[in-house]
């Protein structure tokens, strides 16, 4: 049985031109090749921010165009990277005159294409950097060979990006920050039922009763093992300590994502955001900023990651600085 509701016929095209219907004062919807691109940009920036990479993530990467955060996003297929001449041509649309950063996520398609699209903008003359997403715990690993994979860390990334480029920020400075932002970001992820396999329907893998996948990835990857549910709190609190653990010992504050990977309720997330909080506190940790809900699901999976990123003092302002996209929330601040 196939939970999904998609059109049989090119379902990522379809779903981003109801993206761009429903949000008509923010987005520019191109389609040879496929790409999104912000109506808006602050006349202050001086290098376009492009990232993408497979559907099934969303509102990751479409949903974070518009003033504030990304200028272009390139969908891949379901799981899939986008291919280079997407990224190429969105590139080119909206670089600035310091040229254009690349956000890519830690996978393999996604670092080739992009990397093919920096070629052929190097040759036109446009400057181009990359910053490399790299958060998920579950595969730091010297038996990883591709290191760690980039999951939900990238909308904090982005966001951050979005607030140091209007500030009219150069590409190195960028590009530097940026490198900053992801290692000060650490990810991991559980689900107890996988994604709906799109091409035939069903689940991608089984568990047995009260079993969990502990690291699990965004495209439906199974963690290196499964483990017995350990109930509520001691999950909560072991991928909290594990986060916080991962962070540097001078910690003090902290951006938090709690995300659901498609299929968990706001009622769980907003339960495992106030459990997380709590152990936060008694670990002395100051959390300046926090989103909660779904941001980068696995399609239809069930399950949720956490994200934390060690927050310096002079970051603070990009975080809290405007942002007007589909999906981008208001960010917050603890009182």
């Amino acid at each position: 049985m196939n939970r999904l509701f998609l059109p049989s016929d090119a379902p990522v095209e379809q779903a981003l031109h109801g993206l761009a219907a429903a949000h008509p004062g923010l987005l520019d919807l191109h389609e040879d090749p496929l790409y999104v691109t912000a109506r808006e940009r602050h006349p202050a920036r001086r290098v376009g921010l492009v990232s993408g990479g497979g559907s099934g993530h969303e509102p990751l990467h479409t949903g974070f165009v518009g003033a504030g955060m990304l200028d272009a996003a390139v969908p891949g297929r379901i799981f899939a990277s986008p291919h280079n001449r997407q990224v190429y041509e969105a590139s080119k649309a909206v670089a600035g005159p310091e040229g254009v950063l690349h956000v890519v996520k830690n996978y393999t398609g996604d670092r080739i294409n992009f990397g093919i699209a920096a070629e052929r903008l190097r040759a036109d003359g446009i400057p181009v950097r990359r910053v490399l997403v790299d958060d998920d715990l579950a595969t730091e690993s010297d038996e990883t060979a591709t290191g760690r994979r980039g999951t939900g860390a990238t909308v904090l990334v982005e966001k951050l990006l979005g607030g140091a480029a209007d500030t009219g920020a150069g590409l190195d400075e960028l590009a530097a920050l940026g490198a900053e932002f992801a290692a000060a970001s650490r990810s991991v992820a559980v689900a107890a039922r996988a994604q709906t396999a799109p091409s035939r329907g069903g689940e991608a893998f089984s568990l047995p009763d009260n079993a969990l996948e502990y690291g699990v990835g965004i495209h439906g990857e199974r963690a290196a093992t499964t483990v017995e549910h350990p109930g509520f709190e001691q999950l909560v609190d072991r991928m909290t300590e594990q986060v916080v653990d991962a962070l540097p010992a001078t910690t003090r504050s902290v951006l938090l994502l709690v995300n659901g990977l498609g299929a968990t309720t706001l009622l769980e997330l907003y339960a495992i955001h106030a459990r997380v909080s709590e152990t936060l506190g008694r670990r002395g940790l100051d959390v300046a900023g926090r989103l909660v809900g779904t941001f980068v699901p696995a399609l239809d999976m069930s399950g949720f990651s956490l994200t934390l990123t060690a927050l310096r003092d002079d970051w603070a302002a990009h975080w809290h600085a405007p942002a007007r996209t589909p999906a981008f929330p208001a960010p917050e601040s603890v009182r």
